[in-house]
């Protein structure tokens, strides 16, 4: 007998459009004041979010343009306890209409699982035919992995079809390629002695998953995956860290590394051709040790070190933001870009103002140049945007007017605007904007 559908939950969205001010930053490098901000639109998602949604690993945007701009947020819904939660997805239609869809079990009821901030978050992308795939709530546990049958439909378990059963799944950072494809990268193994980052790729026109290649690992060090992306060509660019195996949360060396899927090869960011997996000692590095950089998985280490990172492309061309904590930061961990400059990159401070929370977004426009976002740790407006001029001034300015977010993950859509979103943890709020 068919089971009914369980995703029929609808709400008009009330959008509270907001012109942003230009608030310039505290410490942002070389910041003028007063230039014009962008427009944000914001609106509450209208269902309840439970507190434990909030990463910077992951990817919990997708976007699609039918008959106008379509938008899906995974997100935890609270659980039956204060120590679960619930993955569901909520979709934004062009008409500005909200629906729930929550992730079903084989039974029919809804997935539930324990609660564990920054590792058991969900990662959504949505495939050439319209199907939609989420990766959620995995610390080294076997997949948990749900996918509709068709759009529109239910989404189920699917977790027995992915490759390298009963291996833990960690930080499943997931994207659309070009043709309909996705590719999925995620740290594999839950070894004391290392554990490495495999990217899988799901063949849209067979409807399979099938292991690509083992991209980095080495002996006593862990991979940490921070981003995934495929640029017109169909290359696929990751960006991931490396930490002491077996795990930290500080971490070092952030690297860069493409793959071509019409020849197989990986390379790094010159196009040299690279032999995987790669070794942090073979890694194209971004942002390398510095004095007094140690390797350490002592949760209590001060010193320098890398915590999260996000990607966009300019072209071709990697364009990333990352987070790192120097030795003269006093414990503030700043903003900074990078992008590639001959043999090497070239690194940038965006904010160094104060503390920033984990989670980060990029992404590039040919007439404003680029937008980095980051997240303070104090304030009434908590997120920002930093936007760099052609003479290489930086100016940054509240993204999230009078919205408490905490937390942020940014997707452009294929109009070009940044799909804001916005996690209010200490309010159980899920918001969503675009500029």
């Amino acid at each position: 007998m068919r089971r009914p559908t369980v995703r029929m939950y609808t709400a008009s969205a009330t959008a509270l459009a907001a012109l942003l001010l230009a608030v310039p930053a505290a410490g942002a490098a070389d910041a003028p004041q007063g230039a014009a901000a962008a427009a944000t639109a914001i609106e509450r998602v209208p269902y309840a979010m439970d507190s434990s949604n909030q990463a910077a690993w992951w990817t919990p945007v997708a976007t699609y343009k039918g008959r106008g701009q379509y938008a899906y947020f995974a997100f935890n819904e609270p659980g039956s306890t204060a120590a679960t939660h619930r993955p569901a997805i909520a979709r934004r239609d062009p008409d500005g209409v909200w629906s729930r869809l929550p992730l079903l079990n084989s039974d029919g009821q809804q997935a539930e699982f324990a609660d564990d901030n920054g590792h058991n978050q969900p990662s959504v992308a949505r495939d050439g035919s319209g199907r939609l795939h989420v990766f959620t709530s995995m610390h080294a546990n076997a997949w948990r992995y749900y996918r509709t049958e068709a759009p529109g439909g239910d989404i189920t378990d699917h977790a027995s079809e992915l490759p390298d059963q009963g291996v833990g799944i960690t930080y499943p950072v997931v994207t659309t390629a070009p043709n309909g494809d996705l590719y999925l990268a995620a740290r594999v193994g839950a070894g004391s002695d290392q554990r490495p980052g495999k990217l899988y790729r799901w063949d849209n026109a067979n409807s399979s998953w099938s292991t690509v290649a083992t991209f980095a690992g080495a002996l006593n060090r862990s991979v940490y995956p921070d981003d995934i992306t495929v640029d017109v060509s169909g290359r696929v660019h990751l960006l991931y860290e490396w930490a002491k195996a077996p795990a930290t949360a500080f971490r070092h060396q952030l690297s860069y590394l493409t793959y071509d899927p019409s020849t197989g090869a990986f390379a790094d960011s010159t196009g040299a051709t690279v032999t995987t997996p790669v070794t942090p000692a073979t890694s194209d590095v971004i942002q390398d040790l510095t004095s007094g950089e140690e390797w350490s998985n002592d949760n209590a280490y001060t010193g320098p070190a890398v915590q999260s990172a996000k990607l966009t492309l300019d072209g071709t061309t990697p364009k990333v933001a990352y987070r790192y904590r120097s030795a003269d930061s006093g414990g503030d961990f700043r903003v900074y870009y990078a992008y590639p400059s001959g043999s090497d990159w070239v690194r940038k401070l965006v904010y160094a103002g104060g503390q920033t929370a984990a989670a980060l977004g990029i992404t590039w426009d040919a007439t404003e140049l680029k937008r980095i976002y980051y997240v303070t740790t104090s304030g009434t407006d908590r997120v920002y945007s930093a936007t760099q001029s052609a003479d290489g001034a930086w100016t940054a300015q509240s993204a999230a007017p009078g919205v408490s977010a905490d937390r942020l993950a940014v997707q452009q859509d294929s109009d070009g605007h940044d799909v804001l979103y916005l996690p209010d943890t200490a309010h159980t709020s899920l918001y969503y904007g675009v500029r």
